[in-house]
């Protein structure tokens, strides 16, 4: 029962963000797209003065899921609180220290996981400005197996070998049959036909005489 009072309360936070004077926070992106495996980064803005101390900061980041909420990253007065990070999440968060005090709140998720989708909530406190809260939606798709090439076998290699050399024969012989035809063939006929001629020339020649 109080865990669904826990829940119900943070999605109130989630669907009515509670605004303080002017105090304004924003996303640099409202939608995500990743694959697993990879690494992104989230970032949030708001109003801030010069003057702005770490000290002063804090705030809760959630992941909503159709499940339940999971604690994303958790800073109180400037201070980090891994051990209120759920441990979907352990490990996997680094928060930008030198920005924050200039109003963006940078939090890089990596080695992304598919369950990681669903909406990011960072609800802000800046004392004495006031706080506030933006959502913004992040989905994470499966990465895609390539399958791994199979190398050639030693056997297939060799046959490879066998048909070149097959190849290279044909055309030889191809080469060959091709010159006797148009070349060779035509030389001994032509021969043959001066020889008939020279020899019918010598007996007409005989026979006058």
């Amino acid at each position: 029962m109080e865990e669904k009072m826990i829940f119900l309360l943070l999605l109130l936070l989630f669907l009515t963000p509670c605004v303080s004077g002017t105090f304004v926070v924003n996303v640099t992106q409202t939608s995500y797209q990743a694959e697993e495996n990879q690494d992104i980064t989230l970032e949030w803005t708001f109003s801030s003065r010069t003057d702005t101390s770490l000290r002063s900061i804090s705030t809760y980041c959630f992941l909503f899921t159709e499940s339940r909420p999971y604690v994303l990253f958790h800073l109180n007065e400037g201070v980090e609180s891994p051990e209120s990070q759920d441990l979907q999440f352990a490990g996997r968060v680094q928060w930008d220290k030198d920005v924050l005090t200039e109003g963006r709140l940078t939090l890089h998720v990596s080695r992304l996981r598919t369950n990681d989708s669903g909406f990011y909530v960072c609800d802000i406190l800046v004392r004495p400005d006031g706080t506030n809260s933006r959502r913004c939606w992040l989905n994470v798709t499966a990465a895609e197996v390539l399958e791994p090439q199979r190398p050639e076998s030693p056997q297939a290699e060799s046959w490879t070998g066998v048909w070149v050399a097959v190849g290279v024969l044909a055309a030889v012989l191809v080469f060959f049959v091709v010159c006797i035809l148009t070349v060779c063939i035509p030389r001994y006929k032509r021969r043959t036909y001066n020889a008939a001629i020279q020899m019918q020339f010598i007996r007409e020649t005989n026979h006058q005489d």
